[in-house]
């Protein structure tokens, strides 16, 4: 989806998933080479105006990833609020942060959650999604320049912290 908001300073809500392979001797990042920024991100994209970012999210990992979200778990604190009545409870994010969207005067409001994969997924990539996809030890993402420095920080804290704290969860509970 374009962007919404097309004037200078305004911003788009968006929506994004860091996964981690853990059916390796050690966790994984998995990343993609975005096509316009050319930089190794996280998945995700834009929430559509008749989605929450829940809904965005599983649409864009089916696309850009191949999973289902059978396939993952959603880390989660292990404090959190686990009932909201009368409402609709959503994971937890990782992340909830606002970043200039490249060179210009654009920003996007990232919701951004962790997950985990004990796989490969089940499908392929849409045709016109990146076809650049790797996976990283820790250590190579320290090393990784051609990334933001957010998406560094997110997925380290995400392997060397959340991937111990939080419960991975069955993402069922939230769909």
């Amino acid at each position: 989806m374009p962007h919404i908001h097309t004037l200078p300073g305004q911003h788009d809500l968006t929506a994004s998933a860091y996964i981690v392979r853990t059916d390796f001797d050690e966790p994984m990042a998995m990343l993609h080479k975005h096509k316009i920024l050319r930089a190794w991100l996280q998945f995700g994209g834009h929430v559509e105006l008749h989605e929450n970012p829940w809904q965005a999210l599983t649409h864009e990992l089916l696309e850009e990833t191949g999973y289902e979200m059978s396939q993952l778990k959603v880390l989660q604190p292990k404090q959190r609020l686990t009932k909201a009545p009368g409402s609709v409870l959503h994971p937890v994010p990782v992340s909830h942060i606002t970043h200039q969207f490249g060179d210009t005067d654009h920003y996007h409001i990232d919701t951004a959650y962790a997950f985990v994969a004990n796989g490969p997924p089940k499908h392929k990539p849409g045709a016109s999604e990146s076809k650049e996809i790797r996976l990283f030890t820790v250590k190579e993402v320290q090393e990784l320049d051609d990334t933001f420095e957010n998406v560094r920080e997110t997925m380290l804290f995400i392997m060397q912290t959340a991937l111990k704290d939080w419960a991975p969860i069955d993402t069922a509970k939230f769909i």
